[in-house]
């Protein structure tokens, strides 16, 4: 079987001899699945009704676990924005009514961000919807060539992670 990365690097041997191509087969195809990924994000969320950003907000919330609740530093941390953004972002959200801002009970001046039932069962529902279309995007692999390239990726991905 042959894919559009083949025949790209097949042009850029006859080109380009002189070069070591290893590199881009592998990339090329990382990068063309990323691509195939984001659309299929996209479609999921949008059914039910949010945005990448807004789904990214949930379920760092959802993934606190009970009462769904993080500081707006914490979610800063998970969704990897700035300050600003994420006080727009929060700011959007409650007024969707998915997430809520109650004081910090630990800090008079903080605040904590919590998931509203609304905002639970819509980052619940876009999640389900999320996993149907990644198996299908893995539907040529059995689980044991998933499992293996899982190992691969997580390899090659975590030297740029930062430390948890």
């Amino acid at each position: 079987m042959r894919d559009e990365v083949d025949r790209l690097l097949e042009d850029w041997r006859r080109e380009r001899p002189d070069l070591d191509l290893a590199p881009m087969q592998v990339l090329s195809r990382v990068s063309r699945l990323g691509h195939h990924l984001d659309r299929a994000r996209r479609a999921s969320f949008a059914a039910h009704g949010i945005e990448s950003w807004e789904f990214d907000v949930l379920a760092a919330l959802r993934r606190a676990g009970t009462p769904y609740e993080l500081s707006p530093g914490r979610l800063i941390k998970e969704t990897l924005v700035t300050s600003g953004t994420m006080t727009n972002r929060v700011d959007r959200l409650v007024t969707r009514g998915l997430v809520e801002r109650l004081p910090d009970p630990s800090d008079r001046r903080g605040v904590l961000v919590r998931l509203t039932e609304e905002g639970r069962a819509t980052v619940d529902g876009a999640l389900a919807n999320l996993l149907d279309r990644e198996r299908e995007l893995l539907a040529g692999l059995d689980t044991r060539a998933q499992e293996r390239l899982a190992s691969l990726l997580r390899d090659l991905v975590a030297p740029f992670e930062p430390e948890r």
